[in-house]
């Protein structure tokens, strides 16, 4: 591999990573959390606790407690929706 071809690929990484925080960001900045259990199937915001998916929209089930979506900060309870601890506790402390 050229040393320019290694500095693409490192470049091109070091965009995806930056471009992933940035979201997680933005996310919290915005006034949102994240709120697990109240997904409905095809409607969640991106990869599941289970690691059976990494996309938005590929929730199987409603309800899902591993599913999650974004939703105002402070309305998850009111809900019936779970933090990621809870989620983690309830689907067996899996990932």
């Amino acid at each position: 591999m050229s040393n320019r071809t290694s500095q693409i690929l490192s470049s091109a990484f070091a965009a995806a990573l930056t471009l992933g925080l940035a979201q997680t960001a933005v996310a919290q900045d915005s006034g949102k959390e994240k709120c697990y259990g109240i997904a409905k199937a095809g409607q969640n915001d991106c990869a599941n606790l289970s690691g059976t998916h990494s996309c938005a929209g590929q929730a199987k089930a409603d309800m899902a407690p591993d599913e999650w979506k974004y939703v105002p900060k402070g309305s998850c309870k009111s809900m019936k929706g779970m933090t990621a601890d809870e989620a983690k506790a309830k689907h067996g402390g899996k990932k």
